[in-house]
């Protein structure tokens, strides 16, 4: 199949499976990349977490923080679906900052991230960004004001009223009443965006390669490898990734480095059109499309 018809063929799946979905696939070594819709700006949800650990491991390369001070974190208490780690702990605790990074990272812990941007504002973070040449990502707001959506206002049974006000309650410019659902209010990035941070980590860039490495090795060590990491793993691949996840938006990016020494940098990000929290199939097809995607060019 030629590449047009590749590419439409996906988009019909991926809209016939109830998916607005912004993907950019993009070989490391030779620059060539397909997508669709790869520069709309979508709100980033927890992929800012790869941005602030990003900004954290900088400060504490510039020797203005210290990865072994510790912090005293108070308990967030949160008893809603989704939440992990310190999220959810009921007791104050004592935490290195370096393990705060795992845990915001690996584990995508909001409380944890909180007590990162504590130390490193958005704004801060923002700056970073700039300062590597990365301007497509917004970081505007924390990691808590994710956890005060209509979600978290409805009984369990009744969720599905919560997403089908994140589908509806949307702008033809992206505006929205969800506050964080809003691009000129929340923290945003595109496909390509995350793939200029990806490449960025992943190949020599103006971000310190001792850094650069650091992030790579946390993303290594994800734990949350439902989504696109079926479809790219296997003993002759390492997969490196984020998830993103908030009502109607189920995202990803990553990278995948092949035994043979290709190297790849996927992001993958999508809205919703039905109005159900837990929906599998749609994590398998945003896969599969990632995968066909990667296939193509590998094969190129």
């Amino acid at each position: 199949m030629n590449t047009e018809a590749l590419l439409r063929d996906l988009r019909r799946q991926l809209s016939d499976g109830g998916l607005h979905s912004c993907l950019l696939v993009r070989d490391l070594h030779t620059g060539e990349e397909l997508g669709i819709d790869p520069d709309t700006q979508l709100p980033s949800a927890s992929l800012v977490k790869v941005p602030l650990a990003l900004a954290t491991t900088e400060r504490i390369r510039r020797g203005e923080l210290d990865g072994a001070t510790m912090l005293d974190v108070p308990p967030g208490r949160i008893t809603t679906r989704g939440p992990t780690g310190l999220s959810r702990f009921r007791h104050p605790a004592r935490i290195a900052v370096d393990d705060l990074l795992y845990l915001s990272t690996c584990l995508s812990d909001g409380t944890a991230a909180d007590a990162l941007f504590g130390l490193t504002p958005p704004a801060q973070v923002a700056a970073l960004l700039h300062e590597f040449g990365l301007r497509g990502i917004t970081v505007r707001h924390t990691v808590d004001e994710l956890t005060d959506t209509p979600e978290e206002r409805f009984d369990a049974d009744q969720a599905h009223l919560a997403h089908a006000l994140a589908i509806d309650a949307g702008t033809s410019g992206r505006g929205h009443r969800v506050p964080q659902l809003d691009t000129t209010r929340a923290n945003t990035g595109s496909a390509r965006s995350y793939v200029e941070l990806l490449q960025a980590l992943w190949t020599p860039s103006d971000i310190h390669p001792e850094v650069a490495r650091r992030v790579r090795d946390l993303m290594a060590h994800n734990v949350l490898r439902h989504r696109l990491a079926p479809d790219f793993s296997s003993d002759a691949t390492t997969w490196s990734s984020k998830t993103g996840t908030l009502l109607n938006l189920r995202h990803e990016i990553g990278v995948v480095e092949h035994s043979d020494g290709q190297a790849f940098a996927i992001a993958v990000l999508t809205e919703s059109l039905v109005p159900a929290g837990t929906q599998p199939g749609a994590e398998a097809l945003m896969s599969h499309a990632a995968r066909t995607l990667r296939d193509h060019l590998r094969q190129l």
